[in-house]
């Protein structure tokens, strides 16, 4: 097919979805510059789920997926142009201690707490690796690798993205309860909140009342760099499930997420080019309202009903898990003397 006739494709199929969210986008972004304390991407989140509530056509759906992930990369890309490699590579180092702990943390409280509570293995399994490294996508690269089932899968989904919408709706203001610097609220919500939509999420709604996007980098690069470690997870498991079945096949090209890579070269871009200030600043506004409208999507395919179904187990098991991680990356800073 011509390329002209794939855009026209694209469009067709996702018009719907997107504009629905660039819509409620829009208000969650007028909403937040009013409410700054709350933020847009939390505003979006809850029109989203508002909306959810009501149904609507299946046609929606392919659009309103591409902007919860695809719009969302995209985003974070964009916010690479702002940041100076030396700074992400600071940041990194920085955080890598508590990464590995938060990290070896869930894996552990999961295994053990699954046992107990006698969840799945499967379950237990993704639930663990979502929580502690990359959500909805490390749910997404673990799956094939273990040979999880669609019900086992849309189990520890919709589990992960339960405390991803709590997180983003309730970091900020635990963080100034706790009495939070900028570096510390970053540092924690990069390392102890589960999905890179809410890290981001939280992060931005913590600069939009602190007037700063400090918070809102050191999240995103904390998170960026705890993402990474996919990698020698999924290896892990593969090897580990390799004894069990000879046919574990794992496509890494389609379950790595490129986009850090991205953000690293955007980074890179900007280091070595030193962008005029006004460019930065607009990209940086187009990043933040595309954040905003991938909080709607989220919002839209929250599914509270089906969570509900899936059992109290999966949930309980999720929440030691995040609790769990939330205290390791909170003593961490305390002994590396960050917050």
């Amino acid at each position: 097919m011509y390329k002209g006739g794939v855009i026209v494709s694209f469009i067709k199929k996702n018009y719907q979805g997107i504009l629905l969210a660039f819509i409620l986008g829009l208000v969650a972004t007028y909403l937040g510059s009013n409410f700054s304390v709350v933020g847009g991407p939390v505003f979006g989140i809850l029109l989203g789920m508002l909306v959810a509530f009501f149904p609507r056509k299946g046609s929606f759906e392919p659009g309103i997926t591409f902007t919860s992930k695809k719009i969302l990369q995209s985003a974070i890309v964009l916010l690479g142009f702002s940041l100076n490699l030396f700074q992400i590579f600071k940041v990194g180092k920085k955080s890598i201690l508590i990464i590995l702990s938060t990290i070896t943390t869930a894996l552990v409280v999961a295994y053990f707490l699954g046992k107990l509570f006698k969840v799945p293995t499967n379950v237990a399994t993704m639930v663990g690796t979502g929580s502690s490294i990359c959500g909805g996508s490390a749910i997404a690269a673990t799956a094939p690798v273990i040979n999880a089932k669609d019900d086992e899968v849309a189990t520890s989904m919709s589990v992960i993205f339960f405390f991803n919408m709590i997180a983003a709706l309730t970091f900020p203001m635990l963080g100034t309860w706790l009495g939070m610097s900028d570096i510390g609220f970053g540092m924690w919500t990069g390392t102890a909140v589960n999905d890179t939509s809410s890290v981001v999420a939280a992060g931005q709604s913590w600069s939009s009342m602190h007037g700063n996007d400090v918070a809102l980098n050191y999240a995103t690069i904390v998170k960026l760099t705890r993402t990474l470690a996919i990698i020698p997870i999924t290896l892990c498991l593969a090897f580990y499930n390799s004894k069990k079945n000879k046919e574990v096949n794992v496509k890494f090209t389609k379950t790595f997420p490129w986009f850090v890579v991205y953000f690293f070269l955007a980074a890179v871009f900007s280091t070595i080019f030193h962008l005029n200030a006004d460019l930065v600043d607009g990209l940086t506004t187009l990043s933040k309202f595309m954040i905003t409208m991938a909080m709607v999507a989220v919002g839209l395919n929250t599914n509270i009903v089906k969570l509900v179904k899936s059992g109290a187990k999966p949930l309980v098991l999720g929440f030691c898990c995040w609790i769990s991680i939330m205290g390791v990356s909170l003593l961490m800073q305390q002994v590396l003397h960050i917050w």
